[in-house]
């Protein structure tokens, strides 16, 4: 059963920073990927006094100094580019106290192939430097996602698997770096007896990270406050039959529960996972988003959705304006918004994923759709991201 209720992780933080602190540790945990939307989540959920498998001491790896949004939780920070072997090998195998690695990036290349060498090779070095020198390695958590079933993004709308997706549906017949990565981690870890995996598939992840290359939160509040700015509507940049279908999300915060309470509730040893929350429309959450940033004309208009790409070029400017005019943090346009992928997003239907499996094995974790939404925009404009 998931170990947290409403407002719990709040609690927990006052009552990790009230505690005197321990020099004795249950798990160490390495987070590759920390700055990024998940592992950010980890990092503020591993160290907290009442999480599973604790007291635990945290590693977080990432290519780019520590962010000032990400400075206040208490974990080794450690700046390392994982693409480069040496690097990785250098800093990382001197980590023996490792006992779960928890592997939460990913990078993007210009075709699905290169995608696989370097996401590939990105993972392998972090094995090959942590496997063999951290004798307690207990188990190595790799997170992917619903491209599983539906290929890569240059894939969308063409081969998939019909929703809702389960965790025993075949491979696609194509090229999938998701692939490549699973391929890699039994490989690596079957080199060390006893070290237990499992594969975590969120779907659009609602979180907090200015670094994620798959960050719509952030990159519809920035979208939203360049319209509240100008006076604009908040016009819908995607397809109608997204528009008005289904869809499903998975809160950051709900995902690093599934990674951290899998490694405490009884399942088979090695394990693929989803975690999602309830199935929402955007045209419901659009007004939301309208409301959060006190813009009264929004919706779908026929003709006008021609993609964030196309809609915000030139923005640049306006953006700079935005930032000194509110005191935000100096981040570019391009850092902080990721019109690509949202547009990607918008320009879909049908990603329904199931979470069965996970509910049958006991983690019963649960976040609000429209609630999480609202509590990642909150959190964007308390850090001084956006408006």
């Amino acid at each position: 059963m998931s170990w947290w209720g409403a407002g719990a992780i709040g609690a927990a933080k006052k009552k990790l920073e009230e505690d005197e602190p321990t020099q004795s540790y249950e798990s160490v945990a390495l987070i590759i990927g920390v700055t990024g939307i998940v592992g950010n989540s980890l990092a503020e959920i591993l160290p907290l006094s009442d999480t599973p498998g604790g007291p635990w001491k945290v590693y977080g790896v990432a290519r780019r100094p520590r962010p000032s949004w990400n400075a206040d939780h208490p974990i080794d920070y450690i700046q390392c580019d994982i693409s480069d072997a040496e690097d990785a090998r250098s800093k990382l195998s001197s980590l023996a106290d490792v006992t779960h690695v928890f592997y939460v990036t990913w990078t993007n290349r210009p075709s699905e192939g290169e995608n696989c060498e370097a996401n590939g090779s990105m993972l392998r070095n972090v094995l090959q430097a942590i496997v063999p020198h951290a004798p307690n390695l207990r188990h190595v958590c790799l997170q992917t996602g619903t491209k599983h079933y539906l290929g890569p993004f240059d894939n969308l709308g063409k081969s998939h698997h019909d929703p809702p997706f389960t965790e025993d549906l075949p491979r696609l017949q194509i090229q999938n770096f998701y692939y490549t990565q699973e391929d890699i981690l039994f490989e690596e870890i079957k080199k060390k007896e006893g070290v237990t995996w499992s594969v975590h598939r969120p779907n659009t992840i609602f979180g907090f990270s200015p670094y994620s290359l798959m960050n719509i939160v952030g990159t519809l509040c920035v979208y939203a406050a360049i319209c509240k700015h100008q006076g604009s509507p908040l016009v819908f940049p995607g397809s109608k039959k997204a528009w008005e279908g289904f869809a499903t999300a998975s809160d950051a915060d709900l995902i690093a529960e599934q990674q951290i309470g899998r490694l405490s509730i009884p399942m088979p040893r090695t394990r693929r996972l989803t975690a999602t929350m309830p199935t929402s429309k955007w045209k419901h959450l659009w007004k939301v988003l309208a409301e959060q940033f006190g813009i009264k004309e929004y919706g779908f208009q026929e003709g006008k959705n021609l993609g964030l790409v196309e809609m915000m070029k030139g923005k640049d400017r306006v953006w700079e304006e935005m930032v000194k005019e509110n005191q935000l943090q100096e981040m570019k346009l391009e850092e902080v918004a990721v019109w690509w992928f949202a547009d990607v997003i918008l320009g879909v239907e049908g990603m329904i994923d199931s979470m069965n499996k996970s509910k049958e094995h006991g983690f019963l974790g649960f976040r609000n759709s429209t609630n999480s939404f609202i509590s990642w925009i909150d959190k964007y404009k308390a850090y001084k991201i956006v408006p």
